[in-house]
């Protein structure tokens, strides 16, 4: 977006709600005409874990930071926003539904096994959750004077599903996944999937990149929305356009201008340098800066992690940064998933734990993020969205070789009329 120079900073508003307003009033239009959607919930109440129990933290913590590397590598637009935690969620529930080899590579791939793991995620979610609120605020046009942080996640069952009660009963009680039924093999599945997607990010993503098709049996999807104001927010009076080095060249761009004595610790190492950026409560942001001519996709999960540990508080640090409004693109997850370990899902995994009556398989892993950064704070949301397949059991082999004389029928097939009928006796006679 570009905005006009010393604009106040609650320019990137007036876009919010245009998008929120357009896609709100294509849902309900939408909705108006979708059939009625059966939810039900399992039998088993939300319950929360404390930090203190959650003894494989450090590693779910290091395999999001792989995870997030991963998907940004994978990416192939000039500027691109993941949630690594957001499809860490989403894969961490359909991982409660595999078995066998499938659940030893989601061990690998998630840092943490069974019931440590869904316990790890279980008590972050509860540390976020503290300030939980509603996602259309993050949309408004003045920023929460406190930090804003929702979560969501839901399992949308297909009406051909027959699914495993345990499965179901996990992802109520330890992500507090709401369950719902609909066809998902019609279009009449796009306005429930959008409506979802639109209502939990307070429209700032509109809708669901979930394709619908027969095949579909459930859809996996997570939400997660910021909204924070800086501790030290950034005089709107500071901003105005200057050099920024992209591969191709230079380009002109919004730059926001601040100083902070003693509230922006400063890291170097490895030729990496990272500033951070408190927000008012709660949260941080990071702004590396990679060595001169290295992509900024390229830093390892171990350069990321000394930075992330080693911020000190510093001096008077004075920091140039863009205004940045990076709108939400559909980012497939299968080349990062595949990085990862995790490429089975998409041939054929054990996801018995999710159902026995069918052979499932990942046909759809699409995340959509977006983020929007200015003088006040940051804006950011992504959704994260599986789709599982399923593959009927094959029909018996048949060949029939047309290598003596033969009839071909051409009909009408809603009325069995014929319009053409052909002899072949001999393929290659005039």
């Amino acid at each position: 977006m570009r905005r006009p120079l010393v604009a106040g900073p609650r320019a990137r508003a007036a876009s919010i709600r245009s998008v929120a307003a357009v896609a709100a009033v294509g849902v309900l239009a939408a909705c108006a005409a979708q059939p009625s959607v059966g939810q039900y919930r399992a039998d088993a109440a939300y319950q929360q874990v404390s930090l203190g129990e959650a003894s494989a933290l450090p590693q779910l913590l290091a395999a999001n930071d792989e995870l997030g590397l991963a998907m940004l590598r994978s990416g192939e637009a000039p500027n691109v926003v993941v949630s690594p935690f957001s499809a860490y969620v989403a894969l961490a529930m359909l991982a409660e539904g595999a078995r066998g080899g499938t659940a030893e590579s989601f061990d690998a791939a998630l840092g943490a096994a069974g019931a440590d793991r869904t316990d790890a995620v279980n008590a972050l979610r509860g540390a976020l959750l503290v300030h939980d609120g509603d996602p259309a605020v993050a949309a408004g046009d003045e920023l929460p004077e406190a930090p804003l942080l929702h979560l969501a996640d839901r399992v949308l069952l297909d009406e051909e599903l027959v699914p495993e009660q345990a499965f179901l009963e996990v992802l109520a009680r330890s992500y507090d996944a709401g369950t719902e039924t609909v066809d998902l093999g019609t279009d009449a599945a796009k306005p429930v999937l959008d409506e979802w997607v639109n209502r939990e990010t307070g429209g700032l993503i509109p809708q669901s990149a979930i394709v619908p098709k027969p095949s579909l049996r459930l859809v996996l999807q997570d939400a997660i929305v910021l909204a924070a104001r800086w501790l030290v927010p950034f005089d709107p009076n500071s901003t105005f356009e200057e050099p920024f080095e992209t591969p191709d060249g230079m380009v002109d761009v919004e730059m926001m201008h601040g100083t902070a004595d003693g509230a922006w610790p400063v890291t170097e190492t490895d030729g990496w340098t990272a500033v951070r950026l408190p927000y008012v409560d709660g949260f941080v942001a990071d702004l590396v800066l990679p060595p001169d001519g290295v992509d900024p996709a390229g830093a390892d999960a171990a350069t990321l992690a000394a930075l992330w540990d080693g911020t000190e508080p510093a001096g008077s640090v004075t920091v140039a940064v863009p205004v940045l409004d990076l709108e939400a693109r559909p980012l497939d997850l299968t080349p990062s998933l595949t990085d990862v370990g995790l490429g089975e899902l998409f041939d054929a995994p054990d996801l018995s734990g999710i159902t026995t009556a069918d052979s499932l398989f990942v046909d759809q892993a699409v995340q959509q993020a977006r983020l929007m950064v200015d003088e006040d704070g940051t804006v950011a949301a992504a959704v994260t969205e599986i789709g599982v397949a399923g593959s009927a059991a094959p029909l018996p082999a048949v060949e029939v070789r047309f290598d003596r004389p033969f009839l071909v029928r051409v009909a009408h097939e809603d009325t069995g009329l014929t319009l053409f009928l052909a002899a072949i006796r001999d393929p290659g006679a005039d």
